[in-house]
C-alpha cells in the first residue's frame, strides 16, 4: 500500500496540467484517499510509544497525508479537497492530539524534538505535525468558510 502511495504521490506531482477524465479519475481517488485518512489517522498515534514504531497501518497513514498535502497544492485539486466534509476537522482534531502526544512523552512527530545531539533519528512520524498543518493550511487557501473553521 505504501508504495501504491508512492506512485500516486510521483503522478501527482508531475507538473504536466491533468485535463478531462484524468481529473475525474484524480477527484474520486482524493475522495477515497480523504476518507481513508479520515478513518485510519488515529492510528499515528501508536507511534508515540516505542513498541510500535514499525505499525504498518501509521506507516501508510503517514503516506496518505503526504499524498493529500500534494494534492492539495494543485489547484484544480484543491477547490474540490476543501468542500470535502469532515477532512479540515479531522486534520485539526489530528494535530491536537499529535500536540498533546508529543508532551506527553517523547515528541516524535516533529523533526525539532527528533535531534539527539548531531545524530537525526529517522523516525518515519518526523514532521507529521508540518504535514498536518500543511494540510490545513492549504485547505484554508482562499476559502473563507474554512479559515473561519480553524
Amino acid at each position: 500500500r505504501v508504495t501504491l502511495l508512492e506512485l500516486m504521490m510521483a503522478k501527482v506531482s508531475e507538473k504536466d496540467p491533468v485535463i478531462g477524465e484524468e481529473m475525474n479519475v484524480f477527484m474520486r481517488h482524493a475522495d477515497f484517499l480523504a476518507g481513508c485518512f479520515q478513518e485510519k489517522c488515529q492510528v499515528v498515534l501508536k507511534l508515540a510509544s516505542a513498541a510500535d514504531a514499525e505499525d504498518e497501518e501509521a506507516l501508510v497513514t503517514i503516506r496518505l497525508l503526504d499524498v493529500l498535502c500534494e494534492m492539495t497544492s494543485n489547484n484544480g485539486q484543491l477547490e474540490h479537497l476543501q468542500g470535502l466534509p469532515g477532512l479540515l476537522e479531522t486534520a485539526i482534531d489530528t494535530l491536537r492530539l499529535t500536540h498533546l502526544a508529543g508532551k506527553q512523552a517523547v515528541n516524535i512527530f516533529t523533526a525539532t524534538h527528533a535531534m539527539t545531539g548531531q545524530e537525526e533519528i529517522s523516525h518515519p512520524a518526523v514532521s507529521f505535525k508540518s504535514h498536518l498543518i500543511r494540510l490545513i493550511g492549504n485547505l484554508c487557501y482562499k476559502n473563507k468558510e474554512n479559515q473561519d473553521k480553524v
